[in-house]
């Protein structure tokens, strides 16, 4: 009897599994380590390992990209198929930095497989789900019996990620004619749990500002001039308090200009999630919930902006006691913000804001640093639908929906080439991004890679470019 699609998909990856995690850990023995200019020859080796083996995948195109820091890799592999729609895959090949001493079990950059698990720094995040692809086209290509993907694809992985992107927007707008694509797949994330498989369908954007208050000229005494003259410190913590209404709402005028809401079923998605609260806030060290009236928890980091105070500071912070009016405070504030809402607008609107809060004899010095737009993909788009249905041919079971709370540079990609973003991952929170042990489970691994194999044939039959 003749093999199905899905087994042939699944008969191949076993195949090549080993080899495919052999390659995997040469990969991670390269300590790639964008924020430590120590690692910068590294982070180049790893820009031309991946290059070279994208090349020895099949991709016809790959190229090694400079930038004023790390290198970033971009590699084409066109469809024998004009018509077919162009996809672009984003992840990244640097890693945080990792030391035995920080609490590693085993050298951070010797991999090593642990009751199914592969340990290493980078295994999760991001090589692993930048590798998954590799295998995962391949196996398409095995399946449907074809030379070329049934979809333009082009991958692009960064260098400095881990570094903040400094110079990835610039990346993009340079190249943005060969970047040109349809949709963007970003592999740089996670999914829910090992039994509840997820795509995520965006992100929040985020704005950041200092704030510095000038009152005298320097410190002077409290018991001859103050309650005579405004004290900066006073205004510091006026203004933080003025950041919220009794509901925890922004009460800035215009922040919620353009927001995006919740749908009703985007409401039920996020709540049929098996969500613990309580653990929850375990994990984030936390003893109670708090935040704007009327949105659950999971609303209110995913779907909803915010504004948080980072730090707040001014006068005396020595032992005992001076008694003075301080010549200055400070105030570093951060706001996530969500579909609709522009980082320009924002900043207008916080400038505005702090400035009548500050009363007069006060100086105010507004700094915002670097903007990230939000992203989010409706949940109808044809390109979501085919990630959700490949996820779930792969998982065998229903795929949820998720967003994330946090920002990334996949909003740039959005931003510049004008394409949808949607996430593929397969990590789980227990992989410990960022943290002593590493790892990543090897059959969600495979899941990924399962995955793609689907999803090239899924995105050329559902979803037909149009100029």
């Amino acid at each position: 009897m003749s093999q199905t699609p899905d087994s042939v998909v699944r008969t191949y990856i076993e195949q090549h599994r080993a080899a495919f995690l052999d390659d995997l850990a040469e990969w991670l023995r390269i300590p790639s380590v964008s924020a430590q200019p120590d690692h910068a020859p590294d982070v180049r080796r790893s820009a031309d390992w991946l290059a070279a083996k994208l090349k020895e995948t099949g991709f016809p195109t790959t190229e090694v990209w400079p930038t004023p820091g790390a290198p970033a890799v971009f590699a084409e592999w066109p469809c024998d198929d004009p018509q077919a729609p162009t996809v672009l895959v984003y992840g990244h090949h640097d890693v945080q930095p990792a030391a035995r001493e920080d609490g590693w079990d085993s050298d951070p950059f010797e991999p090593v497989v642990r009751e199914n698990r592969l340990y290493a720094r980078g295994a999760a995040d991001d090589k692993g789900q930048v590798f998954f692809h590799t295998l995962g086209v391949r196996a398409h290509l095995a399946a449907t019996g074809r030379t070329t993907p049934a979809v333009h694809l082009k991958l692009l992985i960064e260098g400095e990620e881990e570094s903040g992107s400094p110079h990835f927007r610039a990346l993009v707008e340079q190249h943005a004619e060969r970047l040109t694509a349809d949709a963007v797949i970003v592999s740089d994330t996670g999914m829910w749990s090992e039994d509840t498989p997820t795509v995520c369908t965006g992100m929040r954007g985020l704005a950041e500002c200092e704030i510095r208050l000038h009152g005298p000229d320097q410190d002077i005494h409290s018991g001859s001039f103050g309650g005579a003259v405004p004290n900066p410190a006073t205004a510091a913590a006026r203004l933080v308090a003025a950041l919220h209404d009794e509901h925890a709402r922004v009460a800035i005028p215009g922040f919620y200009d353009g927001v995006v809401e919740l749908t009703d079923r985007e409401r039920e998605l996020f709540a049929e999630l098996p969500f613990d609260e309580r653990q929850w806030l375990r994990a984030a060290k936390s003893y109670a919930t708090q935040g704007e009236a009327g949105y659950t928890t999971l609303e209110r980091v995913w779907a909803r902006p915010t504004a948080e105070v980072n730090g707040i500071g001014g006068g005396y912070q020595g032992p005992g006691s001076k008694t003075i009016v301080p010549s200055s405070a400070m105030v570093k504030l951060s706001f996530r913000l969500v579909a609709g809402q522009d980082p320009g607008h924002v900043e207008k609107a916080v400038r505005a804001w702090a400035e009548q809060q500050v009363p007069a004899g006060i100086r105010c010095e507004i700094t915002f640093s670097g903007a990230t737009r939000p992203c989010l993909t409706p949940l109808d788009h044809p390109a979501l639908q085919s990630v959700a249905r490949a996820m779930g041919r792969a998982f065998g079971k229903p795929v949820r929906f998720t967003r994330e709370g946090g920002s990334g540079p996949a909003a740039d990609l959005q931003d510049v080439l004008g394409a949808p973003v949607l996430f593929l991952g397969i990590s789980v929170p227990s992989d410990g991004w960022h943290a002593p042990n590493e790892k990543v489970e090897l059959d969600l691994l495979l899941k990924g890679v399962e995955t793609t194999a689907y999803l090239w044939g899924d995105l050329a039959e559902h979803w037909r470019h149009v100029p």
